[in-house]
């Protein structure tokens, strides 16, 4: 009885909705002041200010809630293995429920993040999962003048915001993700980021995966997808490097056949 009650409610987690658990702002900020600050920062200067105000809890309802991702290989002996991973609805913010904004942040800052919410980053092929999964899905706008400025990154955020019209739940389209992937262990040097993704309508990927840019380049276009760091795997669960890691158990996250990379 005990061990089917400890399943039961294993699968009820793995069947809803999780949520982040966050403290209440001590200074709060909203997504116009954030930027309306931040215009007038250099990259580094950002990126800490964009950490500090989102470890505050600065942070809208509806982004602390996660949706499931059920996936499933086919294990030894023909067996089908089950999954169920936690994304955020929505690429990260800053702010609250009335007044916020998607912000770009360098691997560096967004690990800090994901560290300090018990997350992490998805995959290549998270992130495909997740646009299939995506009850939003729209067209990418590319921008092309002043990519990786502060200025930049708030307008290609009000020219989303024009294109949802409000929808709502899990969306996708709209960023390139920065993602886990052995192409940056495959770099003379490892200090750089891996992107991929921004879906076009087709469900065909504009960018691959790619590893070229340093670890300290953001632009309006990436976007930081926040993972759940417990999955549950066949009823049970486990921590993601521990599923990563596992030859046989990897295939449900990644499909890189030697995922060495777990954490930027």
């Amino acid at each position: 009885m005990k061990k089917y009650c400890s399943f039961f409610c294993v699968l009820l987690f793995a069947c809803s909705t999780q949520k982040l658990t966050t403290h209440a702002p001590v200074n709060p900020i909203t997504g116009t002041d954030f930027y309306k600050t931040a215009v007038a920062y250099n990259w580094q200067k950002r990126d800490s200010f964009a950490v500090e105000v989102i470890l505050d809890g600065n942070l809208p309802k509806f982004y602390k809630k996660f949706t499931p991702i059920h996936t499933s290989i086919i294990g030894p002996n023909q067996k089908i293995i089950h999954a169920t991973y936690f994304v955020a609805s929505d690429y990260l913010v800053i702010g609250n429920d009335t007044d916020w904004a998607r912000i770009p942040l360098t691997p560096i800052a967004a690990q800090k993040i994901a560290d300090s919410f018990h997350c992490f980053l998805p995959t290549k092929k998270m992130v495909d999962e997740i646009y299939s999964n995506s009850k939003v899905k729209l067209a990418p706008v590319p921008m092309y003048a002043f990519r990786d400025s502060t200025i930049t990154m708030w307008q290609h955020h009000l020219m989303i915001e024009g294109q949802r019209k409000g929808r709502k739940g899990l969306i996708s389209g709209i960023k390139k993700d920065v993602v886990l992937s052995n192409k940056i262990t495959q770099q003379a040097k490892t200090n750089k980021v891996a992107i991929y993704g921004w879906h076009l309508l087709n469900g065909k990927p504009i960018q691959p995966v790619y590893a070229g840019h340093v670890n300290w380049y953001a632009d309006y276009s990436h976007g930081i997808r926040l993972v759940m760091d417990q999955v549950i795997v066949d009823g049970k669960k486990m921590n993601y490097q521990t599923v990563l890691r596992d030859s046989i158990l990897r295939g449900l996250l990644t499909d890189e056949t030697d995922p060495i990379f777990y954490r930027y």
